[in-house]
């Protein structure tokens, strides 16, 4: 059975298709938040430790970190950076970090001082890519994800993401990283603009998960980007996604619907054992007058689950664009 093992410096996360679902907490990234990149680059980071204490008490099982906060010289602006959030959130919060960046100086700069078993997001087919943050990745013995596009671009033929994923995963194997420490991104088109983009990923998700054997994840709110109610389209591609074998997404934990789908599918695929997950956060829960749900609650104290389980590129990853 594929197990990606990620960790804090205390605190162990197995993503794995016996797992519950891994959460991957999107909020700490400027991308496409203005308020957000100005304070950063001001030395503020009210809002960076607002977000990380709100997402872990959401059930973030991780946090994904990024300070990409301009396209201007950031070679030279983003690895210093990009370590202090990072610090910054270490300190606040118990989870497994992502570190996010298209910067290769960001990346190895941030993994010198990350605490416990980072996920590095993330490397691309690109064979300059491949040849800059493979030896990282080998010498830090960290996972990394995988996104499947190449030096053509991002193909709208899932075979051809396929084939991407396997030649990175294949490249890996060549510096010497297994299989279940390569975390694939298929790529999820949005659904607005391409019909079949929710029957192209659970196809790609069922070879990945069957012939290539990696754990998968996505940028979740793209699904739904350009559509009104995008919550709802979200909340419903869960349990499929999840269905079809996606092992992590990097979403938002704020939005109760969706954390709600989360967990549920968690109980039905097996994974929240006795439902025990399930009864403990929501044992108190009642809907409120006229039958519209009181806002749902955060993570409680269970095992196996987000805070408290015991244990992309900044432009490139069109999530990125999608967040919801």
């Amino acid at each position: 059975m594929t197990r990606t093992i990620v960790a804090s410096a205390t605190r162990e996360i197995i993503i794995g298709f016996d797992q519950p679902f891994c959460v991957i907490g999107e909020r700490i990234n400027p991308t496409g938040r203005k308020k957000l990149a100005a304070e950063m680059i001001a030395g503020n980071f009210d809002t960076v430790i607002r977000d990380a204490l709100e997402q872990a008490a959401c059930g973030a099982t991780m946090l994904d970190v990024n300070a990409g906060v301009t396209s201007v010289n950031p070679n030279e602006t983003e690895p210093g950076l990009l370590v202090q959030t990072l610090e910054i959130v270490q300190g606040l919060v118990d989870l497994p970090l992502s570190i996010d960046s298209s910067v290769t100086a960001a990346i190895e700069a941030a993994l010198r001082v990350a605490k416990g078993r980072p996920l590095v997001n993330s490397v691309t087919g690109e064979e300059e890519k491949l040849e800059a943050i493979l030896p990282l990745v080998k010498k830090y013995n960290v996972p990394v994800v995988a996104i499947s596009n190449d030096e053509t671009g991002i193909s709208m033929d899932p075979d051809v993401r396929f084939a991407v994923a396997k030649k990175i995963v294949e490249r890996c194997a060549d510096f010497g990283i297994p299989a279940h420490d390569v975390v694939v991104d298929p790529l999820v088109m949005p659904i607005g603009a391409l019909g079949d983009a929710g029957r192209q990923v659970f196809a790609l998700l069922r070879r990945l998960r069957e012939e290539l054997k990696v754990n998968t994840t996505c940028g979740l709110s793209n699904i739904s980007f350009g559509l009104p109610h995008r919550h709802g389209i979200n909340a419903a591609f869960i349990p499929m996604v999840i269905g079809a074998g996606m092992t992590s997404a990097i979403m938002n934990p704020v939005r109760p619907q969706e954390m709600e789908a989360v967990r549920g599918a968690n109980v039905l695929n097996g994974t929240d054992e006795n439902c025990t997950n399930w009864i403990r956060t929501y044992k108190d829960y009642k809907p409120a007058e006229g039958g519209q749900a009181i806002a749902a609650p955060t993570a409680v104290n269970a095992p196996g689950e987000g805070a408290n389980n015991g244990g992309r590129r900044r432009g490139g990853r069109e999530a990125r664009m999608a967040r919801g």
